[in-house]
């Protein structure tokens, strides 16, 4: 079957209430859509989502939880031929009616465009500053070593494009991976999910395969999501020392301080503004 788009949702312990408000976002639609749910939990409590609509929900227990990335890339593989645009759905994510047809729009007329991402905001209504360059080890270490308040803002208004408002389509390197859509055929040409990478870094990866590969990575403002997000790799230790282990894994492969290739796309995202 043909879809006019798939989308993947990664599954650990998560709360089966908010579950239910993304599965219903994705599914308030007239597209002809699939959604494959891969709990990576230890236990399957989470099958009674199936139940929520059996023809467009495919349910995978994975109690190995392999990891982020890894587990993404069983629904990709799985759906990979069967459509144009493939989501990479957070289960802590709502929406309204028409975002993704919108979005199938702009793709369908910029040929161009391997990866989108659309306006992300908290549940009040306030911008999610997630559309950055890439980041340098100087760029890590402050922001997730160094707490002071005047420093973090300094770094953060030009790494995390804060001064450009937020309010116009621009090319961005790096897109959060909460809310991806990505066209299957820059998926073919670049390649999956690194599964290197258990849990963090593996968006920065991605949007930058699938640049190396020709295509443009594009923040689309025209329509938002909401993002219930909390910052847990700054609360729990445990989730910090896997961040860390990503981005040490995210360096040895692109590079640490000799990146000519990382200087060259900051620096043509910056001629933008």
């Amino acid at each position: 079957m043909k879809y006019d788009i798939t989308a993947s949702l990664v599954t650990y312990n998560n709360d089966i209430t908010m579950l239910k408000k993304t599965i219903a976002s994705f599914l308030n639609t007239n597209l002809n859509v699939k959604l494959s749910i891969i709990d990576n939990s230890p236990s399957d409590n989470l099958k009674i989502l199936k139940n929520i609509n059996t023809q467009k929900i495919e349910y995978t227990h994975n109690p190995t939880n392999p990891g982020f990335g890894t587990a993404h890339n069983i629904a990709i593989k799985e759906n990979l031929n069967n459509t144009l645009y493939h989501l990479i759905l957070n289960p802590d994510i709502y929406f309204e009616e028409n975002v993704n047809e919108e979005i199938i729009t702009f793709l369908e007329k910029n040929i161009e465009v391997g990866v989108l991402m659309p306006k992300i905001v908290y549940p009040d209504n306030s911008t999610q500053f997630v559309a950055k360059l890439l980041p340098t080890p100087f760029t890590f270490f402050v922001r997730r070593l160094i707490p002071i308040k005047s420093i973090l803002e300094k770094v953060n208004h030009k790494f995390e494009l804060r001064f450009t408002g937020y309010n116009k389509i621009m090319e961005v390197p790096y897109l959060s991976g909460c809310y991806l859509v990505i066209k299957t055929e820059a998926l073919k040409k670049a390649g999956l999910f690194d599964e290197n990478y258990f849990m963090h870094c593996e968006d920065i990866d991605i949007c930058r395969t699938i640049i190396n590969s020709g295509y443009k990575s594009v923040f689309y403002p025209k329509v938002k999501v909401v993002h219930a997000h909390e910052k847990k790799s700054m609360k729990s230790i445990n989730n910090l020392k896997v961040y860390i282990k990503s981005m040490i894994y995210y360096f040895n492969k692109w590079g640490w301080f000799f990146d000519s290739k990382r200087k060259e796309i900051n620096k043509n995202t910056l001629k933008q503004f």
